[in-house]
């Protein structure tokens, strides 16, 4: 157990009330939260029946805290678990509705939907609407002249009105709008917005749906929290009570929601303690968070304010870097609207004496890098960076930041070529994406017979190796493409005597391997087309064991199959073809899997010394590494909402630009609230606001993925991929400010 700082003790000192605490990167924010809450167990004198809450942002942030709370108790006396509690926000709703469901008009029995079942469900709703409203085409599509962009651009497009109409249920409901709330406010308009009505009819028939199967999704959890509090005060005042202290980690990242459901369970006579940073709220465009709620907070009357500033993680250099970033977006940013984006306090190195002392300044080993590279070549750049500096250091962490999962992904298929080992904190890993793809093109092969492509998709899946060099990759895509140009599947699958397709193949190529290989593929479609009436689960575990011998693809496919028989049940009129999808949705990184990584229990990267960590920045945020590459830091991936800057919520096939879902979103905020010329608001205005908010994300996530970094730091940037028409990126404008910056450091400092 460290000793406090003397900032920590100022926050340790706290006995009631409320205080709000900035936090800086590194400073011990979750080892002094976790302090406080074992002291209050220990001195408030609380009643068997009394907690203190601690409220985090992510499951695996709950365990970390259990157990360091549990820690700090350890010779108390104390039964393990006893008068404290820590929960999610959502863990937190599900407790208070479990409690009292009938508060809610729920019964006993509720179920509560995950991402997947929301996601498909919304899914439905998006498709029926747009069939049924081709006007939406019409009144926002760009043109476009080339008929092969076709399939893509309405596929784009189902994608699109998904996007928003998800966001348009979840802000709903986090202003507890219900769609009879909004149906009402919508009859009193004389014309409304047809985004306005596509929202509203695709969150009518998604809560239909729930209703439906007397279910409720994660965001009802949290709304209905609050509503049954707000309805019966004396299970209020039981739940006051219960919980008379109310720690909050990460409170930048507080929504509405979460502040009211808190706000209203202190009280007048509750204690809350809210500790977070501002500058690392980085999931506003995920989630309704928002960091106003934290600042807004800590300016309060009454409010105990307290910084904790010091922080042992990096050297001087690092916080240097970090520091002069916030100073130059305060005073230089060239968007004023931006310069509130990062806020004081300064970051303090750790003062002398201190448990934590900063590591050993390493300024030769930051590089700011201004060179243009292409995409592939920077991945290549950086693996080749990668590979000799863990010649010599292998005692050392290193982690490959990138700001979206695909980019992530090619990193990893980089860095298994080179023969680098390494870890994913992806949406799912590259073994887990593997065993789905392959299972998905088997899915799709059998839902589809007839379609030579389908076939083959699951040839190039069978026969990829991602070990294997570009020479043989290229060679099995060219023979895929052979069985994708079969005119006659069935000559191919079940032929008649004379008409083998193979047979004539023969004829033609002499590469009797990619033969075999294709009667091999043969003889598996005709073992699996009759197990086709399989419930899904066991035709998932008869395709893998014919195709698998290791024993953790087989245990993938196991989990993949355990996951669709659960959807079986809950989806019985699903096809093939659905389950396939949501395979291909896995293997291609879009929807979360856990598979067996050691990051959904918590990770700690000092146990992966010599590997090297792949992760998007959202995912690093809380950790920390000894070497850090900060990769595609370009006006694509962090615009600074400047001319020439690309967003990505605005699409390509939507006209003028228009970022659908905040002109949407900005229309629902002003039917709720009455503001009627709010709701026909000039097109493209609420497009201008997004843009300033997320540059005002990016640039705090470029603060994080800085932050992260313990002694070296890499930044590199591409120049974004080539599409017709389409502008090469630059390097983002808060990297070129601070790499000019750094260099007239280094000069200074010679």
């Amino acid at each position: 157990m460290l000793r406090p700082r003397p900032k920590q003790a100022e926050v340790l000192r706290f006995r009631s009330g409320k205080m709000g605490v900035s936090a800086v990167p590194g400073s011990g924010k979750t080892h002094t939260l976790s302090m406080l809450a074992a002291q209050l167990v220990q001195q408030a004198d609380l009643a068997d029946d009394q907690e203190v809450l601690i409220v985090t942002l992510v499951n695996s942030a709950v365990d970390n805290f259990a157990q360091r709370i549990q820690l700090f108790l350890k010779g108390s006396g104390l039964l393990p678990g006893m008068n404290y509690r820590v929960r999610t926000l959502h863990g937190l709703a599900h407790d208070i509705v479990r409690e009292r469901p009938d508060l809610v008009g729920l019964s006993d029995r509720f179920e509560i939907i995950d991402e997947r079942d929301a996601n498909r469900i919304l899914d439905d709703a998006a498709e029926a609407w747009l069939r049924n409203n081709p006007l939406f085409y019409e009144l926002y599509a760009a043109d476009f002249s080339n008929p092969h962009d076709q399939p893509k651009y309405y596929k784009n497009w189902h994608e699109t009105v998904m996007t928003v109409a998800g966001n348009f249920i979840r802000l709903s409901k986090d202003l507890q709008m219900l769609p009879e709330d909004l149906k009402n406010r919508l009859d009193t308009l004389q014309d409304p917005p047809l985004l306005l009505r596509m929202g509203y009819e695709i969150y009518r028939d998604y809560q239909r749906a729930l209703q439906y199967r007397s279910a409720v999704d994660f965001d009802d959890l949290i709304r209905l929290a609050l509503h049954a509090m707000q309805t019966d005060s004396g299970f209020l005042n039981r739940l006051r009570r219960r919980w008379p202290f109310i720690l909050e980690d990460e409170a930048q990242d507080s929504s509405r929601l979460q502040e009211e459901i808190l706000r209203l369970l202190v009280g007048e006579q509750g204690s809350w303690v809210r500790v977070g940073d501002p500058n690392q709220a980085i999931y506003e465009t995920f989630t309704t968070a928002n960091p106003k709620y934290l600042r807004n907070f800590l300016t309060e009357p009454g409010v105990i304010n307290k910084e904790l500033p010091n922080s042992g993680r990096s050297t001087h250099s690092i916080i240097w870097l970090a520091n002069t970033l916030i100073d130059w977006a305060r005073q230089e940013h060239p968007v004023s609207a931006l310069r509130d984006t990062l806020t004081l306090p300064h970051i303090q190195p750790t003062p002398p004496g201190d448990p934590q002392p900063n590591p050993q300044d390493k300024p030769h080993f930051i590089h700011l890098s201004g060179k243009a590279y292409q995409p592939e070549q920077e991945i290549r750049v950086v693996v080749q960076s990668i590979k000799s500096w863990l010649e010599e250091d292998q005692d050392q962490t290193v982690a490959v930041l990138v700001p979206r999962n695909e980019r992530g992904a090619k990193m990893v298929d980089a860095l298994r070529e080179a023969q680098i080992d390494y870890v994913e904190l992806l949406r799912s890993s590259l073994p887990t994406r593997r065993t789905a793809n392959i299972l998905a093109c088997a899915l799709f092969a059998l839902s589809e017979p007839a379609d030579a492509p389908r076939l083959s998709d699951l040839y190039q899946a069978l026969n990829e190796d991602v070990n294997a060099s570009r020479e043989i990759k290229a060679l099995v895509r060219a023979e895929s493409q052979i069985l994708r140009s079969c005119r006659q599947v069935e000559q191919f699958l079940y032929p008649l005597p004379g008409e083998d397709w193979l047979d004539m193949l023969r004829q033609q190529e002499s590469n009797e391997e990619a033969i075999s290989r294709l009667e091999y593929l043969r003889s598996l479609l005709q073992r699996w087309q009759p197990a086709s009436v399989l419930p899904v689960d066991q035709l998932i575990i008869t395709m893998a064991q014919d195709v698998f011998d290791q024993p953790n693809d087989l245990a993938l496919a196991y989990k993949l199959a355990l996951v669709l028989e659960r959807y079986q049940t809950a989806h019985p009129a699903w096809s093939l073809r659905d389950f396939a999808q949501e395979l291909h949705d896995i293997a291609n990184n879009d929807r979360k899997f856990d598979g067996f990584s050691r990051e959904d229990n918590g990770f700690d990267p000092d146990l992966y010394k010599g590997k090297v960590v792949v992760a998007t920045v959202h995912k690093a945020k809380g950790l920390e590494w000894d070497r850090i590459y900060l990769m595609s830091v370009n006006n694509y991936d962090y615009p600074s909402a400047l001319e020439g800057d690309s967003f990505i919520a605005e699409r390509w096939y939507v006209r003028d630009r228009l970022n659908l879902q905040a002109e949407c979103l900005a229309k629902l905020t002003a039917l709720i609230e009455n503001d009627i010329p709010g709701v026909y608001l000039e097109e493209g205005t609420a497009t201008n606001q997004a843009r300033l908010d997320y540059a005002a994300e990016r640039l705090r996530l470029f603060f994080v993925g800085i932050t992260r970094a313990r002694q070296e730091l890499v930044v590199t940037w591409n120049t974004g991929r080539e599409n017709a028409g389409s502008q090469a990126c630059q390097a983002a404008l808060p990297l070129q400010e601070l790499a000019k910056k750094w260099e007239e450091h280094q000069h200074a400092s010679a």
